[in-house]
């Protein structure tokens, strides 16, 4: 193994660099200046945030929009403290991420110095892997092998962090050539088991999610849906994995795909609420998943498959054809039915009335966005809106909080949305409370002019709370925000653009000026408190 005389510092940046890692998210501490200086010398880009949580997500985001590891650095005590809700986001997001961390010195621990503390067990059940790295010249090992574990099946977050007289000191260390992510075949009897089942299906369906967009096996799904035809259903970020508009993708008939399947594989995702706890009511499942760790086992699926999605996916698609007469009458139906709720969707998303619907905000924000804009949700009734209301048509191009329900990821989202895809349309979409948790960063967008469209849903109140609320008691406490707000103030405040919108008529050219704008711009739309949205999941 190759070593370099180097300080701890200049080690990690040589093994980010050497992994083809081209930026860190960050705020600055004197803890991690030496992994600064390593960045500046390699030419790793720095993008520096106004709060940590923002530099995590923002990590989160980069792993979730390319695939492999986003990076987050982080200062010592508070500087790690501050990105937990983000690194516990991408642990139950599955998302690739290293968080590195300063650390008091060793030499003087247990004496005081500032921000001593030891994060290792505050984060070791929300992370693949966490560790202390106390000698310098295992900086660039440490990190290779971290980058190795979070890009590994089941993908997550691992975390490192170095005493400062590790980082500062310099030292003859290794540098390692970077390591290939760890693939597991799957079982051959499960994958035997799956196909002879799905080939059996008069009516089948698949639940398309996150892990087969991280895993790169989207080919090989499209390869076998329309191959075997195959209706899909697509959830978290495997939305855009077939565009909204393939004839095999259904978004409105969802119950009534769930309700008449006699097989529902889904594959790349935990069977959660979101998935009724994989209870589809008499069909059989199949749950397809990177790894065996990661089958259900409350719910009991007919055959779990755990190991390597392209392998899988790709011996989904090759088995051989049966006969889909029986599955060209299932699509119709379900064709049907979507034909026939998008239908009734319409009048909400055209209605003119004062106070603003929500609806209607999607049904004038989707015909400005393009194919292959980044979609970003964040929030509770607005953000469900959107979840339903906004299609997408490309692979890796829609973000939410995820099982987590993490608000405030909005703006880190945001930021590396752009800083990933510098050329594409990016539209934050987020809840008046939501903004309240990350907002400044919005001086972020500006400061390092990273243009995104965030259209804030102002309606004045947790609407995900205050309606419940007052269903279960009568009335409602801790519930209400100011309605009259002007969070397009703010941005301007920092050197950015936006308008406050109150009338329906004048959504669209609000938008049409946020999207020429060129830069950061928020358009605060007032809508109707009196709305909640017509919540049917079993959220516990």
């Amino acid at each position: 193994m190759p070593t370099m005389e180097a300080t701890g510092g200049h080690l990690v940046a040589e093994a980010l660099k050497r992994a083809g890692v081209d930026v860190i998210y960050t705020l600055s501490g004197g803890h991690i200046f030496p992994i600064y200086d390593g960045c500046v010398k390699l030419g790793i880009r720095i993008v520096d945030v106004r709060h940590e949580q923002t530099a995590a997500f923002a990590a989160e985001a980069h792993g979730k929009l390319t695939g492999d590891v986003g990076v987050a650095v982080l200062t010592a005590g508070p500087g790690v403290t501050n990105g937990v809700s983000a690194i516990t986001s991408a642990h139950f997001n599955g998302s690739p991420v290293l968080v590195l961390g300063g650390r008091a010195p060793q030499g003087r621990w247990g004496s005081g110095s500032l921000q001593e503390m030891d994060h290792v067990p505050v984060v070791a059940s929300i992370t693949k892997s966490a560790g202390t790295v106390f000698d310098a010249s295992q900086c660039a090992v440490a990190v290779n092998e971290a980058l190795r574990t979070a890009r590994s099946a089941h993908r997550g977050p691992v975390f490192l962090d170095f005493p400062m007289d590790a980082l500062f000191v310099t030292a003859d260390g290794e540098v390692p050539e970077p390591s290939a992510p760890e693939r597991l075949e799957p079982d051959a009897d499960a994958l035997s088991k799956a196909i002879d089942l799905l080939a059996s299906a008069e009516r089948p369906v698949v639940v398309a999610s996150t892990d087969i967009w991280l895993a790169g096996a989207h080919p090989e799904l499209v390869r076998f849906v329309e191959k075997h035809r195959v209706p899909v259903v697509l959830n978290g970020m495997g939305r855009g994995l077939l565009p909204a508009d393939h004839e095999l993708v259904f978004a409105r008939a969802r119950s009534t795909a769930f309700k008449g399947a006699d097989v529902v594989c889904v594959i790349g995702t935990r069977l959660d609420f979101r998935l009724g706890f994989g209870s589809f009511g008499e069909a059989k499942v199949v749950h397809v998943q990177d790894h065996p760790d990661e089958i259900a086992t409350h719910a009991s699926p007919a055959v779990g498959v755990g190991g390597d999605l392209v392998a899988t996916l790709k011996a989904f698609a090759d088995a051989p054809v049966t006969s889909t007469a029986a599955r060209d009458e299932w699509i119709a139906r379900l064709r049907t039915d979507e034909t026939a709720r998008r239908a009734k969707e319409q009048p909400e998303l055209e209605d003119d009335t004062y106070p603003i619907h929500p609806a209607r905000v999607y049904g004038v924000l989707r015909d400005k966005l393009d194919r292959d804009a980044i979609v970003i949700g964040d929030g509770g009734d607005f953000v469900s809106y959107a979840g339903k209301l906004v299609d997408v048509y490309e692979p890796g191009s829609w973000l939410d909080p995820g099982p987590f329900g993490c608000l405030g990821t909005g703006l880190g989202y945001a930021i590396a949305a752009r800083v990933v895809h510098p050329d594409r349309q990016v539209v934050l979409m987020a809840g008046d409370g939501a903004l309240g948790f990350c907002g400044m960063d919005m001086d972020t967008l500006v400061r390092l002019d990273l243009p995104v469209v965030i259209v804030v849903g102002n309606n004045g109140i947790w609407g995900l709370e205050k309606h419940p609320m007052q269903m279960i008691y009568g009335y409602d406490v801790a519930a209400d925000l100011n309605p009259e707000a002007r969070y397009d103030d703010v941005l301007r405040a920092f050197g950015g653009a936006g308008e406050t919108v109150e009338k329906p008529t004048d959504l669209e050219p609000a938008l049409d000026r946020a999207f020429e704008s060129g830069m950061p711009y928020l358009v605060n739309v007032k809508t109707d408190p009196a709305v909640a949205y017509p919540r049917s999941a079993n959220l516990a």
